[in-house]
């Protein structure tokens, strides 16, 4: 027999372990939200839930004082039934854990934070030959909040967790984005303003949306164009810089646009509601990459033409195509040349200042 409770615990160490050593990755903005929605999953509330600010700093100030007395440990191997299991031996430990309906997930993400989680397993299936686990109640996790992930060939959506960012992204969205949720919404017969049909029905939207999740992980994982093992040196190559978010804009497009991709099944499956809320919730890096998207969505609202959305994503999946290529011409020169300096320089150069992602020295 597994003992849940000491097996959640000894998760839950790594998980803070984790959080401890790498928290100062995020903006202070980045980190507060983080905090925000670690706080509202320990205390089992709505998204929408806000609590009262003297409550949520006093958390605060006691997580950062655990923080503090952890910042020097090294993450603990996981106990279970007699045997001492790697932390990051997923495959290992969910042999153990999947029969009887757990899950357990490890690895590294943006700017290689680990991460760790151990869930519910509601349902698995295979997709395209992919494993596909979708989990349910977490019973530990850390500050990562993304609602799907993808390891080695497997493919995790994270329903909890899905629905607090689903619920951020829809009240954070920008001013620009606004118009695509408002159609995006109506699909599901619901007006931006009714704070109380959308609290009702957002179980209902996000697993709707769920199938778009796992087709930009499908995506991800049967790209061609950017080698895997050598977009993973470029990501550690140049951690914690523009770098780093440009190169995984670039695989983040190739997946979205490639033919097992999110838009590729949007304008398959005709999901209007699903490519408004693509476009509404675009920021950052991948919307100074992908502009066609926005103005092809302007002329699909009018017509509700496909075509001009098919032709969007060719178009956008041609130019990542294209990045991604120069990008590995260039991280390749600087291999031989023994200089990565010089190939972050060419990278920003070359492609990073025209695109005003940094600004071109003098």
């Amino acid at each position: 027999m597994i003992d849940i409770e000491a097996l959640t615990g000894q998760v839950l160490n790594n998980c803070t372990i984790a959080d401890s050593q790498h928290a100062g990755l995020y903006s202070i903005c980045g980190l507060a939200m983080r905090l925000r929605d670690l706080y509202k999953w320990e205390k089992g509330l709505d998204p929408w839930v806000e609590e009262d600010p003297p409550k949520l700093l006093e958390w605060i100030g006691d997580k950062e004082e655990k923080w503090d007395s952890l910042q020097d440990k090294k993450f603990r191997e996981i106990m279970m039934m007699g045997r001492a299991f790697d932390p990051f031996d997923t495959e290992g430990i969910n042999t153990v854990l999947e029969p009887r309906g757990l899950f357990y997930g490890a690895g590294y993400v943006y700017s290689l934070k680990p991460t760790f989680i151990l869930a519910h397993l509601e349902e698995k299936r295979r997709i395209e030959g992919c494993p596909l686990y979708i989990l349910g109640h977490e019973l530990a996790r850390d500050l990562l909040t993304l609602p799907a992930l993808s390891q080695e060939n497997r493919i995790f959506i994270r329903k909890e967790s899905g629905k607090h960012f689903f619920w951020n992204q829809i009240f954070f969205v920008k001013k620009s984005g606004r118009r695509a949720l408002e159609f995006a919404l109506e699909k599901y017969g619901i007006m931006t303003q009714d704070l109380k049909a959308l609290h009702e029905n957002l179980a209902r939207i996000f697993s709707e949306e769920i199938d778009t999740l796992i087709h930009h992980e499908l995506g991800e994982l049967k790209d061609t164009v950017f080698e895997r093992n050598l977009w993973r040196n470029m990501i550690s190559t140049f951690p914690f810089t523009p770098i780093e978010l440009f190169v995984r804009a670039v695989k983040d497009l190739l997946a979205d646009t490639n033919e097992y991709g999110t838009l590729r099944y949007i304008t398959r499956e005709r999901k209007k509601a699903s490519l408004a809320f693509y476009v509404a919730f675009m920021d950052g890096v991948r919307k100074e990459l992908f502009p066609e998207i926005t103005e092809a969505f302007s002329i699909f609202k009018e017509n509700h033409d496909w075509q001009v959305v098919e032709h969007a994503s060719f178009n956008g999946y041609e130019k990542a195509k294209r990045y991604a290529q120069e990008i590995t011409l260039i991280y390749k020169e600087g291999r031989e040349k023994a200089d990565m300096t010089w190939a972050g320089d060419e990278i920003k150069r070359r492609l990073l200042v025209p695109l005003g992602i940094v600004l071109k020295e003098v």
